[in-house]
């Protein structure tokens, strides 16, 4: 459906994607994971054909989206990362307007308003202008004007930002649902849990690069079966060169990083080494308020990867 090779696009001075490739099969449901400012969003801008990149190629069902830009957007949706509707319209309305940005008319154009409004779970609030709709609400019908024409391929661009749970939990099914009736999707986020919900192969984009590509499972296996044990300390006693330097008796500096006031150590078998841990941090002289114990995850992999938190 999608193949992505060497992308790239500066502003200025400043390269923002660094030579990203990746593909993605038709029906498929691909995460692209990263913090803000990672280039996600730039990376997405050149897909859709709305950034022209510096290099690389782009292609949709071997249609080159650079060449052939506006063959290629017809078959895609996209949910923007800002709400990209009319704040005085009505749903029902907004959605009709973007329908027509389709070419859809007549009949087929208010069937299909009907299809999205059920889907996105606004039917009864059809009528009502969108500047009185929750966050959640409006981001429910830009997901709406997206799917109207029943694109191919949807990509959405971080399309939970600031939303009630009850909303996020809504979007999350609405996109399940779209992909297990045959939808490609690419999701792009910052939140690791919906991403492992929703994705079945994920790419780990890092400042502009992508550092990390496969399924859940492949890469829960880049850090082997570590589970992370994170230590919650008083910052004013912390010092970390020396607990560091404490530290390096029992592990590998590369599994042991430091964040503010949070002291993280990844190991196999962290029930084993627990009782030693805590004494040597105890021997530090630093107090801990609280240690806790996760399992593999794709925040674990992406510290593992960079050296920081996937929210830093």
């Amino acid at each position: 459906m999608l193949k992505v090779a060497d992308l790239q696009k500066s502003f200025g001075n400043i390269a923002a994607v660094k030579g990203v490739s990746f593909s993605v099969e038709k029906g498929e449901s691909f995460g692209l994971l990263g913090p803000n400012g990672a280039g996600k969003s730039t990376t997405i801008n050149m897909i859709t054909g709305l950034f022209p990149p510096t290099s690389g190629a782009v292609h949709i069902k071997d249609i080159d989206v650079i060449k052939n830009t506006k063959q290629a957007q017809k078959l895609i949706g996209i949910v923007p990362q800002e709400i990209a509707l009319y704040q005085t319209m009505s749903a029902r309305e907004n959605l009709k307007f973007w329908g027509r940005m389709y070419d859809l008319s007549g009949n087929m154009l208010e069937k299909s308003v009907d299809e999205v409004l059920e889907i996105i779970g606004l039917t009864e609030r059809a009528k009502d202008k969108v500047d009185t709709f929750s966050g959640g609400m409006k981001r429910r019908v830009n997901i709406g004007a997206a799917i109207l024409h029943k694109p191919e391929l949807l990509i959405m661009d971080e399309p939970t930002v600031g939303i009630d749970p009850q909303s996020r939990n809504h979007i999350l099914e609405t996109v399940k649902r779209l992909n297990t009736e045959g939808m490609t999707i690419i999701y792009t986020s910052h939140y690791m849990e919906e991403v492992e919900y929703l994705c079945k192969r994920i790419g780990i984009i890092d400042h502009g690069e992508l550092i990390a590509l496969g399924t859940l499972q492949e890469l829960r296996e880049t850090i082997g079966d570590h589970s992370k044990i994170v230590f919650t300390m008083e910052q004013k006693e912390l010092n970390p060169k020396h607990l560091t330097k404490t530290l390096t008796s029992l592990f590998l500096e590369k599994d042991i990083h430091l964040n503010d006031n949070q002291l993280i150590i990844f190991h196999k078998d962290p029930q084993l080494v627990l009782t030693d841990l805590i004494q040597l941090v105890t021997k530090a002289g630093t107090k801990v308020t609280s240690v806790d114990i996760i399992e593999p995850n794709l925040e674990s992999v992406f510290l593992h990867l960079t050296g920081r938190s996937l929210r830093d």
